[in-house]
């Protein structure tokens, strides 16, 4: 394993079970990875399995009926899908942290945010120099006043500093990997810019690996190096974040970046992709994608599933990507955003 590989996800398959009836396989086949001091992005709509990815790379699912049921999780060569209980619990907030998108959800109203991230360094064994290490938690966070927003409530915050707290005890014990669930989706554009930024300058600092997960491919262009898209429940397209936009290959993706407002457009109506998500685990025949992509063949997309194909740096999962890459089928919207230029700063290229 490379020395600067931190997150190596093989094969990851989730399955829901319920009860006498053959299990729902919710993710399937998803493979990724992370090198420290990188920020990739898992980008797809709603319902393409992006969280339940997440939780499965936590092993920290939220129903119990869910479960991996094949694949390798390695952070740092650990195969978290593999740990017991008390060395996974060691795991998670000492090695890989996490933060969801709705920090009211995850905050305790009746204690102080200070306490709270606290009672994180509690959780991992550390008792002494609570206090100190707190305040500088708030600092790394650009909070003014360290010491007066410990003492605060959640209430008695705006929404972009209770994420800065989650990020703050997701970061309490130093671990080397932060996903990040769709951490600016509750939030307004100018909070959102600020978090984003956060977020970056953590990565550089800390030397951060950062899975960051988004339906925006538009937030991707300014804070990630590489990217995945996923559609029902798998993989369709990776690759690095600056060929990617200038050439995608899957139709699928060619829609996301299509759906991009963009002010250079012409286009009179924000274009949408056509259908929507299929119900997990509910999947069509052949490519998942083809009841909504416009160059569909019929008896090819309807009934093979098409593999993976690794293309040069990246890959995509369509019989017919260099059709699709030559018509770039969806582009009423106008030219897509570029990548940042200030994205791969610091960064493994």
């Amino acid at each position: 394993m490379s020395a600067d590989l931190l997150l190596d996800v093989r094969g990851l398959s989730v399955d829901i079970r319920q009860g006498a009836s053959a299990p729902l396989r919710v993710v399937n086949d998803v493979s990724l990875s992370v090198r420290r001091g990188e920020a990739v992005g898992l980008v797809g709509e709603s319902g393409s399995g992006k969280s339940m990815t997440a939780f499965a790379i936590m092993n920290l699912f939220p129903s119990p009926l869910a479960r991996v049921a094949a694949g390798q999780v390695l952070l740092e060569g650990k195969d978290l899908a593999q740990l017991p209980g008390a060395a996974l619990r060691t795991m998670r907030g000492a090695r890989v942290g996490m933060v969801f998108q709705d920090p009211t959800s995850y905050l305790d109203p009746l204690m102080p945010v200070g306490r709270q991230i606290a009672e994180a360094l509690r959780a991992h064994g550390r008792t002494d120099g609570l206090d100190a290490r707190v305040l500088e938690l708030i600092d790394l966070m650009e909070l003014p006043n360290a010491a007066q927003i410990a003492r605060k409530y959640p209430h008695e915050l705006s929404g972009g500093m209770r994420q800065r707290i989650l990020i703050a005890a997701a970061l309490a014990m130093r671990p080397a990997l932060l996903i990040a669930d769709e951490p600016t989706t509750a939030l307004d554009v100018t909070v959102q810019a600020g978090i984003l930024k956060l977020l970056m300058r953590l990565r550089r600092e800390l030397d951060l690996g950062i899975l960051l997960i988004t339906h925006d491919l538009a937030v991707v262009a300014e804070t990630c190096q590489r990217v995945n898209v996923m559609y029902a429940g798998q993989i369709v397209e990776s690759s690095e974040v600056g060929p990617l936009f200038a050439a995608p290959r899957h139709p699928y993706t060619q829609g996301l970046l299509a759906s991009i407002l963009n002010p250079a457009s012409r286009a009179h109506s924000l274009f949408s992709i056509p259908g929507g998500v299929p119900i997990a685990g509910h999947w069509p025949a052949g490519c998942r994608f083809h009841p909504r992509c416009p160059i569909a063949r019929e008896g090819l997309c309807d009934v093979v599933e098409p593999g993976l194909k690794t293309r040069g740096g990246g890959a995509d999962r369509c019989h017919l990507s260099d059709e699709a890459m030559a018509a770039r089928t969806w582009e009423a919207a106008g030219p897509s955003p570029q990548p940042s230029p200030q994205r791969g700063e610091g960064a493994t290229p």
